[in-house]
């Protein structure tokens, strides 16, 4: 656990940060481990590390996907567990340190579903 305290310090808010994540390049092709650079987190939003994730329906369907709406690069695993990292301006619901799961779609809790 020290380790990943080490790393969840708040010296990185506000700084980008390096990781590793599986990168879907193009349609169908084979995930790439890559390091990547995520930018600190913009007012409402959270960056989190994660610690376990996995691949569901929903991933596969839009690494499959040629047309819009797929994106890549694509960063798949949405289905995770991870641990805040740091927030951003305005972000009352969690807080750094905080164990999170992060969820496909967003609710902000005022929308009417």
């Amino acid at each position: 656990m020290a380790a990943m305290d080490e790393k969840l310090s708040s010296g990185n808010r506000g700084n980008p940060i390096r990781c590793r994540a599986a990168v879907s390049r193009k349609p169908g092709e084979p995930l790439v481990i890559e390091e990547i650079i995520v930018a600190p987190p913009m007012p409402h939003e959270v960056r989190v590390r994660i610690v376990h994730t996995s691949l569901c329906h929903s991933d596969i369907t839009f690494w499959k996907m040629k047309d819009f709406p797929a994106v890549f690069p694509r960063i798949l695993g949405h289905e995770a567990i991870g641990v805040v990292e740091s927030v951003g301006e305005e972000v009352t619901e969690v807080a750094e340190g905080d164990t999170v799961i992060p969820t496909l779609i967003s609710e902000c809790g005022e929308c009417v579903d």
